[in-house]
Formats: C-alpha cells, structure tokens, sequence
C-alpha cells in the first residue's frame, strides 16, 4: 500500500519510512483517527482501517465481501490470477467459501498435521546441521525459507526431485517488478503448469498426502457440493502459496525480534515450554501480514464513525491493530509473558487461517531447535543495516544474517 493519504487526512506517511519501520507511521494514522482514506496496494483509493477492535469485528463481520465481484466498477484491481488459480478461499464468500472449506477440511485435518511434527524437527536438525560448521549464515535463506517449503511439499505429496523454485515464483507474484512484468506472467505461467503436471501424476498415483486426498474428495461420484477442477488447482496454490510465504516471515521476523530482545531469548531456551504462548507474542509483535486481505463492502458500512460506501476497497491494519494500546498495553515491548491471545495475525472469523495448527507448529519447532542448537546466536550486521521486503502486502526480511 502506498501509504500517502489524501489532503484531508489528519496524517500523512512517507511510504519509504513505512516499509523500513511500519509501526511507528501506522500508530501516526491510528492515533489520529480510525479510518483514513490512502492509496491501496494497486494506486487506487482504499479505505484503511487502524484500530484493533474496529479491524476484528471487520474481519467478521459478513457486509465485507472477498468476492471481487463485489468491488465497484472501475475499482479495486489487484493481482490478476487465471481462474485455475484464482478460484480460492481468499476470494470466496459464503455459500461457496464454507461448501469449498468444508470439503478441504476433510482433507486437511488435525491428525495429518500432527504427523508432520517429526518431519518437521527432522528437516530443522537437518538444515542447522548444514548450518554449523559455517559459523554465519543468512538465516533467511539457509533455514527460513527451506524449512516451510520443505514441510509444505512433505504434506502435499510434492516428491524432493520434483521441487522447483517456488520462492522465485511467489517473490514474483508478491514483489511484482514494474520495470519486468513478464516475471510475473512467468511466475503464474510457471505454476500453472507445475500444478497441472502433478494433479495429473498423484491421479494416477495417489499417495497418503493432502493432495491425494483432496482430489479424492473432488473425484466422488454423486456430489453436487463437490469441488470444481479450478478450486481443487486453486487450493493447492493457495495452500503451497499461503503455507510458504507466511511462514517464512514469521520465522525470520520472529527470530530478528528474539535477537534484538536477548533476555527474552534465553528466558525462552531456559524454559523451552513457553514456546507455544511465545509464538502468539511474536506473531502479534512483529506478524509477517501487515494488512489483511482486501475487502468489499456489500452495503455502506460505517467503522469509527466514518461512512464507507459499497464497493470500495477497504484495508484491515493488523500491523496498527497488533500495536493498539487500547488492547495490547505497552504494545511497542515484546514481552513473551504476555497474553497475546486475540490477536489477528491468522485472520478471525470464518476466514481464520485453515493452516493456522501447521504455522504454529513449524514455528515453534523452527525457535526451539534454533535456540537449543546455537546459544550464541546473535546479528551479523546492525539491526538498521537490515533490508525488508519492498512490499506493503508481507513484512518479511530479504535477509537475516547471523554468526553463532
């Protein structure tokens, strides 16, 4: 989001400063109102919604539609997806948002998630292991990002030879290049026929994976509630897309935030069972989504007290809400003793992330195994060396470089 308000404003914010330090221009807007009228993440007017209890009954409240349908004309642009990737949960609403997550709920369940756990440690030992004899490493790209992409094919059923550059083709679709559009008609040309190819291959041999069991469930005879062929491709890129892209962030931002926080780190190693809670605190403190996913009013809505008609864009702050004193008190400290329960880094409502229980889990083993693994971790560079992703859509790291 480009974040320069209009004239009427009462804040204005220099995009710039908002990448590098996005809390301290997004407690400006929060403080001087509760809706603000900006430039959204396409150039096109959008609504921004700043304060924590206005921005958890938005993500409920049913008047806010994903559908783009919904957008009003000569709006809301976006990322341009082909239906076969588009046709997700993001941009649903109910009835088809709960007829497609129930049917991959059942799928997707509980128990397969669980079974990750000793994958999951096994790939974090595996990675450190690489690490060690190194003594520095970027940290984003030596185990951030490996680590999820790693998990999430592991569930998909996606074999390790047959495992292309995913992180090329989501920074792509996240981090678009003006001066190159053709990476981005690459990057979904690209997946497009990845999934195709390996829908095809686990048809014709199935396997106990998520996939596998996804088209099982889209191939049943004699179901009229059954998933089209686009929202069975669609949800596994949303679940390859969201389930990567996440939680490579929130393990980067959660590590920079215990490195800059060192007592709060060896608190953690000294009592490895505050790992659950701890990763609630460091998904509100520094979460890897600034914004929610855009959203259509379906009627004229007022929040704050500010009218916003039907069809307009509007933008959910987490970053904003995550920092509300009114709900978080002395939200600019990380403070792993804190109750952070509430907070809205994996969404709330009926849109609340499927992938939420795997998240959890691949962060918290990621902490735990890094901290156990090198106690002497510490920055590389000064913190304020440090780059961030050129993008208002994810906070997350270019690079985390660590010595240890």
């Amino acid at each position: 989001m480009d974040a320069r308000t209009t004239p009427a404003a009462p804040a204005a914010v220099d995009p710039v400063e908002l990448l590098a330090d996005p809390y301290a221009g997004y407690a400006a807007l929060r403080e001087a109102g509760p809706v603000h009228r900006v430039a959204g993440t396409d150039g096109l007017p959008a609504w921004l919604v700043t304060r924590y209890e206005d921005v958890r009954q938005a993500l409920a409240d049913p008047r806010f539609s994903l559908d783009k349908a919904n957008a009003r004309p000569g709006g809301y642009r976006g990322l341009a997806l082909p239906p076969a990737l588009d046709a997700n949960l993001l941009n649903m609403d109910p009835p088809d948002h709960t007829r497609v997550r129930r049917l991959v709920s059942r799928a997707f369940t509980p128990r397969r998630v669980a079974r990750l756990r000793a994958p999951v440690r096994r790939t974090a030992n595996a990675l450190l292991d690489a690490m060690a004899p190194l003594g520095r490493s970027d940290l984003i790209a030596a185990y951030a990002a490996p680590l999820p992409i790693t998990v999430i094919c592991e569930l998909l059923g996606v074999a390790e030879e047959d495992r292309p550059d995913f992180r090329s083709w989501t920074d792509a679709l996240v981090v678009p290049d003006p001066a190159r559009p053709e990476r981005t008609r690459e990057a979904v040309g690209a997946l497009l026929a990845f999934f195709a190819r390996l829908l095809a291959r686990k048809r014709a041999e199935p396997a106990d994976d998520l996939l596998s069991a996804m088209i099982a469930v889209r191939d049943e005879e004699d179901r009229e509630d059954r998933l089209s062929e686009d929202e069975l491709m669609s949800l596994a890129f949303l679940i390859l897309f969201a389930g990567y892209e996440n939680t490579v962030h929130l393990i980067g931002n959660a590590t920079l935030a215990l490195l800059r926080n060192p007592a709060q780190a060896a608190a953690l190693r000294a009592d490895p069972d505050r790992l659950g809670p701890a990763v609630e605190e460091l998904a509100r403190f520094d979460g890897p989504a600034p914004l929610a996913i855009r959203r259509f009013p379906t009627e004229d809505v007022t929040i704050g007290g500010v009218t916003v008609p039907a069809g307009e864009t509007v933008l959910l702050s987490l970053a904003a809400a995550h920092r509300d004193p009114r709900r978080f008190p002395d939200p600019d400290r990380l403070d792993l003793g804190r109750d952070a329960t509430g907070h809205l880094a994996l969404g709330h409502g009926i849109h609340y992330c499927l992938g939420a229980p795997l998240a959890r889990l691949e962060t918290e083993i990621a902490l735990g195994t890094l901290l156990a693994r090198f106690p002497r971790l510490e920055l590389d560079v000064p913190a304020d060396r440090l780059e961030w992703r050129p993008s208002m859509r994810t906070r997350g790291l270019l690079a985390l470089p660590v010595r240890y």
